[in-house]
């Protein structure tokens, strides 16, 4: 009996039919089937390729025989067979399950074993459907052993078919690589899109277009892979069998494998040699050498590079003998010297190579830029056109170092004559921006001093108006000095002037700030202060004063809530001052209130105070003024004799008298003359507004020692301020430079912190 069996294969009304012992198609508008072969056995299983071209059968004997329809040939055969399955998805691939075994075969290769049960039905891909008693399941199975048999054989393509069913990352690369290596760029440009790998990208598009142009030869591209492969030895070796040894030599190079490198160098060409020395010098640059890369780019004739190298590391002795070997003609390399030369401070090697290139220009800058003044008015001697180039930087170092007076004749010379009053006004103005207050009032000092000596750009000001300016200035450097106390106990959290100091200070800047504040200063924070300073120590009378004044001007946030409270609670305290805390004038004796409208002078006689210029507590000082007719350096010669005979004094000092018949000895504590002096303290009318001072005679001035007078010698035209101290176990001291008057304590403490006022230079007892 024969059996037959009808399964649907494909697209169309086309039907496959096996019989015991052969194999048929037949068609359904054909009632004649179409024998496609016949074999000796019979026939358990079959199953047809893709493309219909190759029929796997499973005969009784349980093996399985592959043919070609076109040719009847058997292409191979496979023992232990039950089942057959071709690849839906490669012509090439099937499988067939037998014995406990799944059997992987693509094209002619040795078959691929793993376990499995079951019979095979279908192969898609990298997945296989075995039946299993009842159930279907599915199997997924590796194409790696497929991939790389197909790769020992070169089949790139068929290898990439492979590929596609489904392998991992490190498959694809191998792929990509082998075809690489074997020049097939289209297969590896597939490849390595699969694991977008951008850099072998590009370098297999590098290669195409040097095809398209014609340029190089397959030596040439394989040696590009194998350096991108990092096989260097074989990358060389190609490169010098394709004649681009260079190509070696720069790859040796660029891995600074400098040895290798030496080994494709051809000895004609010096060119190469030195760029391979460049190389090698800047590796060891790299590397922390540099003595070796300097070295080395002097061997290689790269002195700029060498000189960089010599010269940033300081070796000031190893670039003058770069120098020396250098020709006039290599001005750059020189001038490069010139420059680590002035970097380094070496003047003298850098003066050398300008001369050698007659650069008279560098030259002069050499020397102003490295304040080397005297050679550089030397070569302004013998070169007149450099005189602008040299006195302008030299006035403006001299400004910069508190050399104003110096710096305007030097800028009178250079024919800006206006330049110092412009640098100056220009530090006034940074320091007020940046509230740096107490450089504000030194610069107010130099701009007064300036005022006095006619140095201010206007020769033609009457000594009135100078005066007046020095006046104006001398008051402003007074604020800004005492001011710097005041901003810094609102501003910082902590403050080193005691709490009497504090209030002596904003007392005594309020009492000039009457009319109106300068830039930067701040009446709210003196008030402030004075009031806080007040309550604590008990002027309260003062402090309700300060906190009216408070009220009627923009506190800022940061003060408004201390400023409510304090004026809220001043309240209950008493309407009066301590008596303390009240100033006495020294000339009437008369205790001033706190509160003083006449400011800081006496209400009585109107004598200005002499504030010590620290503490800010009244000094034992009465100023007197010479007689007509007498010059201040007279009257301080008529002082100094008194304290050259002491003695002379004390034999003076028993007046005779007589009063009728009646005559007398007194001995008096002091000469005729002191008393004098004493009486004319009292010589002013109560309730003037007009200041009357004490005027000293020539036997005033010989009966004073030395000791007692304090002098203020302003420059000319101003004339000089003199004192006499009333209690002489009070010790005063002077600075001569800010000719401002201190307790002796006040003065040495400020001498040891170097905080004298108005002055940046050492200072001197008067």
């Amino acid at each position: 009996m024969t059996s037959i069996e009808v399964a649907v294969l494909g697209i169309g009304r086309c039907y496959w039919c096996r019989r015991r012992e052969d194999c048929s198609r037949f068609f359904e508008d054909n009632p004649f089937p179409i024998v496609l072969l016949k074999q000796q056995s019979g026939i358990r299983c079959l199953d047809l390729s893709a493309s219909r071209m190759k029929l796997a059968v499973v005969d009784e004997h349980n093996s399985c025989v592959v043919y070609d329809l076109k040719t009847k040939e058997i292409l191979f055969q496979e023992p232990n067979a039950n089942s057959v399955a071709w690849n839906t998805l490669n012509e090439n691939m099937l499988c067939f399950s037998g014995d406990g075994c799944l059997n992987i075969k693509a094209n002619d290769f040795p078959v691929h074993q793993q376990k499995m049960l079951g019979f095979v039905v279908g192969f898609s891909g990298s997945r296989i459907f075995c039946l299993q008693s009842v159930s279907m399941t599915s199997v997924d199975v590796p194409q790696s052993a497929s991939l790389y048999r197909y790769l020992e054989k070169k089949m790139f393509q068929d290898a990439f078919d492979v590929a596609c069913l489904g392998v991992t990352e490190g498959d694809w690369r191998a792929l990509a690589m082998e075809a690489l290596e074997h020049l097939d760029l289209k297969t590896s440009r597939k490849a390595f899109i699969r694991i977008r790998d951008i850099r072998y990208l590009e370098l297999i598009h590098s290669i195409e277009e040097r095809q398209k142009r014609g340029e190089g030869n397959d030596d040439l591209y394989l040696a590009d892979v194998y350096a991108y492969e990092g096989k260097h030895q074989e990358a060389a070796r190609l490169y010098k069998k394709a004649g681009f040894a260079s190509r070696a030599m720069d790859l040796f190079s660029d891995l600074r494998q400098f040895d290798y490198a030496k080994e494709f160098m051809t000895g004609s060409d010096q060119t190469e040699v030195k760029q391979l020395i460049k190389k090698q010098a800047e590796w060891c640059n790299t590397t922390n050498d540099p003595k070796a890369a300097s070295d080395m780019f002097i061997t290689a004739g790269d002195y700029k590079s060498a000189i960089e190298i010599i010269g940033g590391n300081g070796w000031m002795e190893r670039l003058m003998e770069v120098a020396r070997g250098l020709s006039k003609a290599q001005s750059e390399e020189l001038n490069l010297c010139a420059h680590y030369f002035k970097q380094n401070g070496h003047h003298s090697y850098a003066a050398d190579i300008y001369t050698r290139l007659n650069d008279n220009k560098a030259l002069v800058e050499l020397h102003v830029d490295t304040h080397h003044w005297e050679e550089a008015f030397g070569l302004v001697e013998d070169h007149p056109e450099f005189t602008d180039s040299v006195y302008m930087p030299y006035a403006t170092w001299l400004a910069e170092n508190d050399r104003f007076d110096e710096a305007q004749k030097a800028f009178h010379r250079a024919g800006r004559s206006d330049e110092a009053g412009k640098v100056l006004e220009q530090l006034l103005y940074n320091a007020l921006n940046e509230n740096r207050f107490t450089d504000a009032s030194y610069y107010y000092w130099i701009l007064a001093k300036q005022s006095l000596d006619g140095t201010t750009g206007d020769e033609k000001m009457s000594e009135e108006s100078r005066i007046a300016k020095f006046d104006e200035y001398y008051a402003k450097a007074e604020m800004y000095y005492t001011y710097q106390a005041v901003q810094k106990y609102t501003d910082e959290p902590f403050t080193s002037h005691m709490p009497e100091v504090l209030f002596h200070i904003a007392r005594y800047l309020l009492n000039l700030l009457s009319k109106s504040c300068p830039p930067g200063i701040s009446r709210v924070k003196t008030l402030y202060t004075l009031a806080k300073q007040s309550q604590q120590l008990g002027a309260y009378k003062l402090a309700r004063h300060a906190y009216d004044k408070l009220q009627g001007l923009q506190i800022p946030p940061a003060f408004q809530e201390t400023v409510d409270i304090g004026s809220v609670t001043i309240r209950s305290k008493p309407f009066h001052d301590k008596e303390e805390l009240l100033p006495m004038c020294y000339r009437c004796s008369t205790t001033n209130p706190l509160l003083n409208s006449m400011g800081n002078r006496c209400i009585n006689c109107q004598q200005p105070f002499v504030y010590s210029f620290y503490s800010f507590e009244v000094l034992p000082l009465v100023h007197f003024v010479l007689e007509d007719g007498l010059r201040d350096e007279q009257a301080v010669e008529l002082i100094s004799k008194d304290s050259e005979a002491p003695a002379a004094a004390s034999q003076d000092q028993w007046q005779e008298s007589a009063s009728g018949n009646v005559q007398s000895l007194r001995l008096t504590d002091e000469p005729e003359s002191s008393n004098q002096f004493t009486a004319q303290l009292m010589n002013f009318e109560h309730g003037s507004t007009e200041y009357r001072p004490v005027v000293a005679t020539r036997a005033m001035l010989q009966s004073m020692h030395e000791s007692e007078v304090v002098v203020q010698k302003w420059p000319s035209p101003k004339r000089w301020n003199f004192y006499k101290n009333i209690m002489s176990d009070v010790t005063v001291a002077m600075d001569t430079n800010s000719q401002k008057i201190f307790l002796a304590e006040d003065y040495d403490l400020l001498v040891l912190q170097n905080k004298l006022p108005f002055t940046h230079s050492s200072t001197q007892l008067g």
